[in-house]
């Protein structure tokens, strides 16, 4: 099997490639990179792997022109740019101890040790700078090609050294499995075993892996495996799958691309905002659309209100929680009312002597008349 992709032929990491080579040491692109490319998918990070200690890679890149950073030398990796492009180099490395959070390394110098630590099969194949396939487990790439999510020997043995392959079992299988032939039996059930253990996880890593695993075309079927498997409540407290796969239909009945946080204000949860570290402005957002969706806004308020894109939101997040329709006329109505303005202004009341609490009363009584007229009384309708 050849790997060809256009980034494989960029000119800066063949540069890298062939220095690492010409010093005897192997360049071998792995995980991400060669997973997507297989399957034709963008790539956004370019890994590879070498017999090369990190102090050597170092010197390799120096003495060949290129920019190298010591990003994670403890742990064996190396950032070099090349003609302006990122590459993580790492050592080979195997496992010496976990505690489910972190690991102690140790260098090695094959790439069978390098893939035993891996934590699925399809994201354990490498290739060389000739875009050679290189599957040191042997089951990788018949894995990827049947889209089969498996953890790499032992599931058990693969969570106990880091807790968060749990939750990155179901954020790959949304993105990489095969939907219709559901999870790999054996690692559903040791996620299930072993779910107390996203308790030692820190919020931050579980929010990360939770916004990756809720960006996927469609993650329901795996966000609803995770709450049978008693997984979700751990990830997010409070949480409920029942309306995402509603919200998944009817976003794909609208043609709206995917959305973490419409994702997430659908399933819920006590805190989201805390419980997956959200960004303050995402953690409005969600609560926005969670209070937005039980008003009694009609979709022209909401347009008005909160902007077409956001009124969207919360009438496709009502076909799912509420199970009520969405009319083609709703979406027309929030996107007419979108960036429209009150005619009236305070200074129009104010010309005629009201202020204070008087003055907030009129607008809002003005402002209700404006909407209920469908946005069409005019300033001097409006007006005393």
């Amino acid at each position: 099997m050849i790997l060809n992709t256009d980034w494989l032929h960029h000119q800066g990491t063949q540069t890298l490639c062939k220095a690492l080579e010409a010093e005897g040491f192997h360049a071998l692109f792995v995980g991400g990179c060669v997973r997507n490319g297989l399957l034709g998918l963008p790539t956004d990070d370019i890994d590879i792997s070498t017999d090369a200690r990190p102090e050597r890679v170092m010197q390799i890149a120096e003495a060949n022109g290129l920019k190298a950073v010591p990003t994670g030398i403890d742990h064996g990796t190396v950032t070099v740019i090349a003609d302006g492009l990122p590459h993580e180099v790492t050592t080979f490395r195997r496992d010496v101890e976990t505690d489910g959070r972190r690991a102690v390394i140790a260098f090695a110098d094959r790439v069978e040790e390098d893939a035993m630590r891996r934590d699925f099969t399809m994201n354990a194949l490498y290739a060389d700078a000739e875009g050679r396939v290189i599957d040191p487990l042997g089951s990788g790439v018949a894995d990827l090609r049947a889209r089969r999510l498996r953890f790499i020997g032992d599931p058990h043995d693969r969570i106990r050294e880091d807790y968060l392959r749990i939750l990155r079992f179901f954020r790959f299988h949304a993105h990489y499995g095969d939907q219709a032939a559901g999870l790999d039996a054996d690692g559903l059930a040791a996620c299930a075993e072993m779910a107390d253990g996203i308790d030692h996880l820190s919020r931050e890593r579980i929010g990360h892996e939770m916004r990756k695993l809720l960006r996927a075309a469609d993650p329901a079927p795996s966000v609803a495996a995770m709450a049978q498997a008693g997984i979700l409540r751990h990830a997010l407290p409070g949480a409920d799958a029942r309306a995402l796969p509603i919200l998944v239909h009817a976003e794909a009945d609208l043609g709206v691309p995917p959305d973490y946080c419409r994702r997430l204000a659908a399933i819920g949860g006590e805190t989201p905002g805390d419980a997956l570290r959200l960004s303050k402005a995402d953690a409005r957002r969600v609560q926005l659309l969670r209070d937005a969706v039980g008003s009694v806004m009609g979709a022209g308020e909401l347009g008005y209100r909160v902007g077409f894109d956001t009124a969207r939101d919360v009438l496709l997040l009502r076909v799912a929680l509420l199970e009520t329709p969405l009319a083609q006329s709703e979406l027309e109505a929030a996107q007419s009312a979108d960036g429209l303005h009150l005619p009236v202004k305070p200074a129009d009341l104010m010309a005629i002597g009201l202020q204070g609490p008087a003055l907030g009363d009129r607008m809002r009584e003005i402002e209700a008349r404006w909407i209920a007229s469908g946005f069409t009384l005019t300033r001097a309708e409006l007006l005393p």
